[in-house]
């Protein structure tokens, strides 16, 4: 259960001299009147707010605002999905269109939105239920693209090692991080469905195989705590830990970031929330080390560094790996999952239907859109992403944007 009987938890030296400023009168007038001037982000046009404009705060910022002669803050979200519904004190509900950036993440003290929202979604559009389950298409989706990067080894054998790694990052390495979202979708079952489990885990394997490093196992195993431990502290390992947050502050740090996001996504579960190796791991590395042997074996090392270059390079700095910021940073304050439906999600099977995905996550990426559809008025206020690249370009270069940029929440776990 979520823990919401604790105290506030303690704040860095910065959070706490600005918490205690937003409690002056004359300071809270101040910050009022620097709002407004925040440039807008890659959020959708719908989603973000007029020029002039921003979030309400509380109500005695605005009195303040008006007292002062600064123009009013405008409301531009239905109170239904603010910053309340996620915890946040009054204290905290500023928008985070502020200078210096974070000093920790935005904590919070009750539960994810996702689980309240299906259930009212499902209670009024009982016909979303028939959306769940196996998707039979994926499995040929899928291995159509593992021959396509079996074959384009074989193509890549004598290239000279420019080549090897433009082409890894322009062709392979898109097919590779298409391959993980599609491990991501295998994950939640939607391949042969719940009731043939270990066919799913087997069938990630192959999906894995252009990746050149064992990796659907793992991700299984962790990415269960993502969805039912959303934020949790030392739970969910999809939140960076201190030091990312700490070191990785200004543009240039935050580009090395990015660059080596896949390695902090490898290495962080090991720090954050280690569990021990299972058998499925131990299989999975060993069919992955056979393929990678016979590939050498047949075409030489440049394939395997084609396939290898490719998972990195496309996970770190590209525009496809704006997903993994686009999802849950926040750039809007007290709001935690993003979704995004542009053009890209044709190639990523719909992983920027993330709001939908995080409220119903044994459907298939493929039939996400049904569910906007259906249950519109439920995401169309929503702030939303235009662009993966936008958002690459702002986690950049706005302060108020970084590692630190999440929602965390303490998880109070029964014991065993």
């Amino acid at each position: 259960m979520l823990s919401g009987e604790e105290g506030p938890r303690p704040r860095s030296i910065t959070m706490q001299v600005a918490f205690q400023l937003f409690h002056i009168t004359d300071a809270e007038t101040a910050v009022v009147c620097m709002l407004g001037n925040r440039r807008q982000n890659s959020l959708h046009p719908r989603s973000r707010p007029a020029r002039g404009e921003e979030l309400v705060s509380t109500p005695h910022l605005q009195t303040a605002a008006r007292a002062s002669g600064c123009v009013p803050i405008l409301r531009r979200f239905d109170d239904t999905h603010d910053a309340t519904e996620l915890g946040a004190s009054d204290g905290d509900r500023l928008d985070m269109g502020k200078t210096g950036g974070r000093g920790d993440f935005e904590w919070v003290y009750n539960d994810q939105p996702h689980t309240s929202r299906r259930k009212e979604i499902l209670a009024k559009y009982p016909e979303i239920k028939s959306l769940m389950g196996p998707d039979p298409q994926l499995k040929w989706v899928v291995s159509a693209m593992v021959l396509t990067q079996l074959l384009a080894c074989y193509l890549v054998q004598d290239l000279p090692w420019k080549w090897i790694f433009f082409w890894a990052y322009a062709f392979g390495g898109c097919i590779n991080h298409s391959l993980t979202l599609a491990i991501h979708d295998i994950s939640h079952n939607v391949a042969f469905g719940n009731k043939l489990a270990k066919w799913n885990r087997w069938f990630a394997m192959w999906a894995n195989l252009p990746i050149g490093l064992p990796y659907s196992a793992s991700f299984k195993k962790y990415h269960i705590d993502h969805h039912r431990y959303l934020g949790g502290h030392q739970l969910d390992v999809d939140i960076p830990t201190d030091i990312e947050g700490w070191l990785f502050c200004t543009p240039g740090r935050k580009v090395l970031w990015l660059f080596l996001q896949p390695f902090f996504y490898a290495l962080r579960p090991l720090i954050v929330n280690p569990k021990p190796l299972g058998q499925l791991e131990i299989l999975n590395a060993t069919v992955q080390l056979t393929a990678d042997l016979m590939i050498y074996y047949l075409w030489g090392i440049k394939p395997i560094v084609y396939l290898v270059a490719g998972s990195i390079l496309c996970m770190g700095l590209h525009p496809i790996s704006g997903h993994f910021i686009a999802e849950h940073y926040m750039f809007l304050k007290g709001h935690e999952t993003y979704s995004y439906y542009g053009s890209l999600n044709l190639i990523t099977f719909n992983v920027g239907y993330h709001m939908e995905h995080h409220d119903f996550p044994s459907i298939p990426g493929s039939k996400l859109p049904q569910v906007k559809h259906i249950a519109a008025e439920y995401y169309n206020n929503l702030p939303q992403h235009s662009s993966w690249i936008r958002v690459l370009w702002d986690f950049v270069f706005d302060d108020s944007i970084g590692p630190y940029a999440r929602i965390k929440r303490e998880y109070k776990l029964s014991e065993q």
